[in-house]
C-alpha cells in the first residue's frame, strides 16, 4: 500500500512527508498509536482522530484479509495447529449498539441509512483507537472491541471504560439525515477467554474468542440505557475508583445460571490520583523507606525556615514513588500546610492543561452528573474565599473549565 496515497485520500497529504522521514511504510502503519502521531507532528486533535479511526479499520481489514488468505492445514493435523495460535488471557470485551437502528432504517432512505452507519461506526472506531483498543468486528450497527488482545496494556479495563464513554459521547454529537440526535449503549466485560481460536470456511473464516466473556458484555449492553455504559463485576474491580459509578445491584441476564452484579459508569471519579483511586485506604505498612522519608523531612523543615525546595522523585514504575508521598503526608498531617496535587495522564495528552483543571474540579467539588449552571456556582463559591471580584476572575477559570458565564 502506498503511504502517501493513503494519506491523500484521507485529504491528509500534507503529513507525507513527515511520514517518510520518519519511515512509516505500509507495514508500520497499522501499529501507529496516538502517541506516534504526535510526535509525527499531527498536532490537530479532528486530524489525529481521522487518522486513528482509518487506522483501525486497516487492523480490522488487515485480519480479514490474512484468515482467507491462510492456507487451509491437512485435514490430520487442523487441531493441533488451530490450538497452537490460540491462547488464553485476560481480555476486557466492550459491545456498542446503536440505539433504536430498526426503527431509524425503516424511516430512512437506504442510501441515507448506510451512510449513518458509516459515520457511527467510524466515530465509535476512532473512540476505541484513541485508546489502542482493537476494532473486532463490525456488526450491522453492532461494534465488538477488545482491550488487551492483540496489543496489551496493564490498564485494560480502565481504556475500555474510558473508550466506552467517549463512543457515547462520539455518536450523541452525530446527527441522522432528518435531524435526529444519534445514541449508543455500551457493555463492558472482562474475564479469562481462548484468543486467536480460527472458525469458518473461506472468506468467513475468522479469529474469536471464546469463553462467556463476550456473551455476558453483549448482555450489559442490552441492558443499558441510551448513553450509558454498563460493566460487569470483575472490570469494576479493575478500575477501583477512577469512575464514579451506580450499582444496579444483581441482573438476570439470559444464559447466565446465576444472577449477575452490573454497574453504570456515571463519569470520572472524584480520588485525588490514580494511586488513590486504585489503592485507597488499603495499604500496607512502609517498610525500608525510613531514609528516602527522612530526607523528605528534611528538606520539610528547609522550607519551614524559608528556604523553598524542590524534590524530584523518580524511579521505575510500581516501585513505590506515590506510596512514599503518602507516607510523607501522613507525616504531615499534624502540621500546617495545604497540599496542591496535580497529576498527568497518558489519556490526556492534547490537553496540556488537564492537571490544573482536574485541581479546580476537585477543589470546587464538582459532581459528575452536576448541570452547568451549578459547576459554575460551585467556582465562584470556590473563587470567593480568595479574591474579591469573582466577576472579572470566574469567566477565565470558567473557560478552562469549558463553562459558559
Amino acid at each position: 500500500m502506498d503511504v502517501t496515497a493513503w494519506l491523500c485520500g484521507l485529504g491528509l497529504g500534507q503529513y507525507a512527508q513527515a511520514f517518510r522521514e520518519n519511515d512509516v511504510d505500509a507495514d508500520v502503519l497499522a501499529d501507529l498509536t496516538a502517541d506516534d502521531l504526535i510526535g509525527l507532528g499531527v498536532t490537530s486533535i479532528g486530524h489525529r482522530r481521522k487518522l486513528l479511526a482509518a487506522i483501525a479499520a486497516l487492523r480490522v481489514a488487515s485480519i480479514s484479509v490474512a484468515a482467507p488468505a491462510m492456507a487451509a492445514p491437512a485435514a490430520g493435523s487442523a487441531s493441533v495447529s488451530l490450538a497452537a495460535e490460540a491462547e488464553r488471557r485476560q481480555l476486557t470485551v466492550m459491545f456498542v449498539d446503536l440505539v433504536d437502528s430498526t426503527a431509524l432504517a425503516a424511516r430512512l432512505d437506504p442510501e441515507e441509512m448506510a451512510e449513518v452507519l458509516r459515520t457511527y461506526q467510524s466515530a465509535v472506531a476512532g473512540a476505541i483507537a484513541r485508546f489502542e483498543g482493537h476494532v473486532a468486528k463490525y456488526m450491522g450497527d453492532g461494534v465488538l472491541a477488545y482491550f488487551g488482545y492483540p496489543r496489551a496494556h496493564e490498564d485494560e479495563a480502565e481504556r475500555a471504560v474510558r473508550a466506552g464513554l467517549a463512543a457515547v459521547a462520539a455518536v450523541h454529537g452525530l446527527g441522522s439525515a432528518p435531524g435526529e440526535t444519534l445514541a449508543a449503549r455500551v457493555g463492558i466485560a472482562t474475564g479469562s477467554v481462548v484468543v486467536g481460536e480460527l472458525i469458518g470456511e473461506g472468506a468467513a473464516r475468522e479469529e474469536t474468542v471464546v469463553g462467556d466473556t463476550p456473551n455476558l458484555a453483549a448482555r450489559l449492553q442490552a441492558l443499558a440505557e441510551p448513553g450509558s455504559v454498563m460493566i460487569s463485576a470483575r472490570t469494576r474491580e479493575l478500575i477501583g475508583g477512577l469512575f464514579e459509578l451506580a450499582e444496579l445491584g444483581l441482573q438476570i441476564l439470559k444464559g447466565f445460571p446465576v444472577p449477575v452484579r452490573a454497574w453504570r459508569v456515571v463519569g470520572e471519579g472524584a480520588a485525588e490520583s490514580r494511586f488513590e483511586a486504585l489503592h485507597g485506604a488499603g495499604l500496607t505498612p512502609l517498610v525500608g523507606r525510613e531514609h528516602e522519608i527522612g530526607l523528605l523531612l528534611e528538606q520539610w523543615e528547609r522550607a519551614k525556615e524559608g528556604e523553598g525546595q524542590v524534590v524530584l522523585l523518580s524511579g521505575e514504575p510500581g516501585i513505590g514513588k506515590s506510596r512514599l508521598l503518602r507516607a510523607l503526608r501522613g507525616r504531615l498531617e499534624d502540621e500546617a500546610h495545604t497540599a496542591l496535587s496535580h497529576y498527568c495522564s497518558p489519556h490526556h495528552q492534547t490537553s496540556p492543561l488537564h492537571p490544573v483543571i482536574g485541581l479546580l474540579e476537585r477543589a470546587a467539588g464538582f459532581a459528575a452528573d452536576d448541570p452547568a449552571a451549578t459547576r459554575l456556582d460551585k467556582l465562584e463559591a470556590l473563587l470567593a474565599l480568595s479574591s474579591n471580584d469573582v466577576s472579572v476572575v470566574a469567566p477565565l477559570l470558567a473557560a478552562l473549565l469549558s463553562l459558559e458565564t
